[in-house]
């Protein structure tokens, strides 16, 4: 008899690739597909023959509403829960009152209603709940909690925050059915909760009160329409002389077209919608000052539209200063056809008109009184940083020996979201709101 973990999975868009991946490769001695769902049959197909490819066998199929009955009929250990982020509170809940445990994407949930779900069905099961934060395990991360927790600066007193987007993966929220709040919490929730976790995370603390400011400021039908750009092809996939440098078009990429355009008969979503639609109800740019419980504060910001991506930090202590700079993406370029070129370091024109950004990573730490000193980063492996391996070998293989707690539970994804979710109510009352007024429960929550 196996003796490896049985998983099943709901939901198998993009983001289910780097599960699937690891369990038919390094991790299939100790983890076994038993079954999955998704409410598009035809991403079911495509990964079934990925699978298959590999030698993998074809996890049963199973429709979403029957989750508590599959799990308990076909004995499954562990859900994994890569469906959109509107609807992870009620499949977590489902499984963990089906007998398993949970392992879910960021956000946790997109609603104060879904943490009481997700909080009254650990109390009332006892089981276990990992939010896959792997921001956490990037080197460049794990660099700078080590110089917090070590108190070489001190006692934090501030943290600034900056975090920007750039035209090509920025203005992919605003094709997506992201760019409805309703089923992403805005980017607040879903975007920004990875940076809210980082902060509690390298903190360890946790936030009490939230001031936000922000509005739809670049994407959008009004904004097209008060830049002058007249009008817009629809969808990127479609023949337009309409198209531009912001169109996708998802036959252009085996991945996206085998996932969301080969399958849009099955249920008709659009992976590929103009960002300059009207009706986009999610916020393009973000200021937030959040405080903390022991007394730091944040201030921070999210813009969804910048020329190149990554993100500036720096932490203030009692004693001196860190600074970490990541360079994802350099910048963004335009080839002669008008589309995306997202690795200019091999575009040659970006190398003629003077390059872009070094892409990299670089922590500086300064204590008072002193002369600047680099903190060395290690080398990562996989995405996200580097983080997405370390965290995949925790999920499937274990936890061991980690002084500084990189693996997240549900009370770490509630804490992130907490954040988002009374940034969002700051928005609408245009006043400062506190954690506590969210009454996300009795407390142990955050």
């Amino acid at each position: 008899m196996s003796s490896r973990i049985r998983y099943l999975l709901v939901g198998t868009g993009s983001r289910a690739q780097m599960y699937l991946d690891a369990i038919a490769g390094p991790h299939a001695d100790v983890a076994e597909l038993v079954a999955w769902t998704d409410t598009n049959q035809g991403r079911l197909d495509h990964y079934e023959a990925r699978l298959a490819a590999a030698g993998v066998p074809a996890p049963a199929r199973f429709e979403p509403d029957r989750l508590a009955d599959t799990v308990r009929e076909l004995r499954i250990d562990r859900v994994i829960v890569t469906s959109p982020d509107f609807t992870h509170a009620h499949y977590v809940a489902t499984a963990l009152g089906a007998g398993a445990d949970a392992i879910t994407e960021k956000p946790l949930t997109t609603s104060v209603e879904g943490v009481r779900e997700i909080a009254g069905a650990v109390r009332g099961t006892g089981r276990d709940v990992t939010i896959t934060f792997n921001y956490r395990y990037s080197p460049r991360n794990t660099a700078l909690k080590e110089v917090i927790a070590s108190g070489e600066i001190g006692e934090v007193t501030s943290v600034h925050f900056e975090w920007v987007l750039d035209t090509a993966h920025g203005a992919d929220y605003f094709r997506r059915w992201h760019r409805q709040k309703e089923n992403s919490g805005g980017l607040l929730i879903h975007k920004a909760s990875h940076h809210f976790d980082l902060v509690n995370w390298w903190l360890a603390d946790a936030p009490t009160r939230v001031f936000a400011s922000g509005g739809l400021r670049f994407y959008g039908a009004d904004n097209a329409a008060r830049r002058g750009l007249g009008e817009r092809a629809p969808r990127g996939s479609i023949d337009s002389p309409l198209r531009d440098a912001f169109s996708l078009d998802l036959r252009e990429d085996p991945q996206l077209r085998a996932l969301y355009f080969d399958q849009e008969s099955f249920d008709g979503y659009l992976r590929d919608r103009d960002v300059f639609d009207p009706g986009i109800t999610i916020e393009d740019n973000l200021s937030l000052v959040v405080d903390y419980a022991r007394g730091a504060s944040m201030s921070y910001s999210l813009n969804a539209h910048s020329p190149w991506e990554g993100y500036n930090v720096a932490v203030n202590g009692t004693k001196g200063r860190a600074e970490l700079t990541v360079i994802e993406r350099g910048a963004v370029v335009v080839d002669e056809s008008g589309k995306h070129v997202v690795d200019p370091s091999a575009h040659p024109e970006a190398v003629v008109r003077g390059g872009a950004r070094p892409v990299g990573d670089r922590l500086v730490v300064q204590k008072h009184f002193e002369l600047a000193r680099e903190v060395p980063i290690p080398e990562g492996e996989g995405g996200h940083g580097g983080g997405d391996a370390r965290l995949l070998r925790e999920v499937f293989v274990g936890v061991g020996a980690d002084p500084l707690g990189h693996a997240a539970d549900w009370r770490d994804g509630v804490r992130a979201v907490s954040v988002g979710l009374a940034g969002n109510r700051s928005l609408e009352s245009g006043q400062a709101v506190t954690v506590e007024e969210l009454g996300l429960g009795s407390g142990d929550e955050r």
